[in-house]
């Protein structure tokens, strides 16, 4: 039986220079999507799929990070003395529970596996999650709980894939695949850090939720240097294969890369779309823009 998941970490001490000078003083985990930011929809989608304590992975000038889900007073006082309570529950709902968030710095970038390395006092002997804010997955259910189903089946490590063209398998981590690659669980027998298109194993990409367990930590702690010269999740967790259940997901919905400008435009029109409130103002907007 499956261990039950209920932490996870968000890496993001990145610097987000891609969206300079927007993210000059406040971090990308905070440019709104729709109106939430990156990093609420990704803890939103943490909570849905019963995730209990969440961690951050930050760097200096994050702080806005820490205070966006913490309580504010003022604000929740001045709401309630005006009678907003549509706008005060919102606020307090974006709140998580003193002592089931926690801040690890991540003082070099050196990686995604050196930055999940840095969770490793907080994540302990548990399974858990992986969730980075940049990849957004827009369906009728959230990527992560799409995800936690299938675990509570396979258990192991389980990684979100989907595919990308093969002539790009070079800005991806890609799946090298053990017999069928047609289901929506896919059996992993390799994993190849943005290899090349001529010799790419497949074209599944590694996409960005993960299900892994604390021995991961044993391999990120050698410390070992991959492709770019940083330390790579994708090579530690290759070193688990073999000694652990290990499967790729394939879930259903539409990913976005929000650390890509063209990316986080089309995101923002595609939640837009299927917000109520907002889907018929927006869709005569791009008629009439278009």
């Amino acid at each position: 039986m499956s261990r039950p998941v209920r932490k996870a970490v968000f890496p993001v001490a990145g610097l987000g220079t891609r969206f300079l000078p927007a993210t000059k003083a406040i971090p990308k985990e905070m440019l709104p999507l729709a109106d939430k930011p990156l990093i609420q929809h990704a803890v939103d989608e943490a909570k849905a799929a019963g995730i209990e304590m969440f961690c951050f992975v930050t760097s200096r000038g994050k702080s806005p990070l820490e205070d966006h889900f913490d309580l504010n007073f003022e604000l929740n006082e001045t709401l309630r003395s005006r009678g907003k309570t549509d706008l005060l529950k919102i606020v307090e709902d974006i709140q998580i529970e003193s002592g089931n968030l926690s801040y690890v710095r991540q003082a070099q970038p050196l990686g995604l596996g050196h930055a999940v390395w840095c969770a490793r006092e907080f994540i302990g002997n548990e399974p858990f999650a992986v969730l980075l804010p940049d990849e957004q997955v827009l369906g009728e259910r959230p990527c992560l709980v799409q995800m936690m189903d299938a675990y509570r089946e396979v258990g192991g490590n389980l990684l979100s894939v989907f595919e990308v063209p093969r002539e790009q398998t070079n800005k991806y981590g890609i799946l090298d695949v053990d017999g069928d690659a047609s289901g929506r669980t896919i059996k992993v027998k390799g994993l190849v850090e943005k290899p090349d298109p001529s010799v790419a194993p497949s074209n599944l990409s590694i996409q960005g939720r993960y299900i892994l367990q604390p021995e991961i930590f044993d391999h990120l702690s050698r410390f070992e240097k991959g492709a770019g010269g940083e330390i790579q999740l994708t090579d530690a967790m290759a070193r688990l294969i073999g000694r652990q259940p290990f499967h790729g997901f394939r879930f259903e919905g539409r990913r976005f890369d929000c650390g890509d400008k063209l990316g986080f435009v089309l995101a923002n029109v595609a939640y837009a779309l299927e917000r109520p409130d907002m889907a018929a103002k927006v869709r005569a907007a791009l008629k009439e823009m278009l």
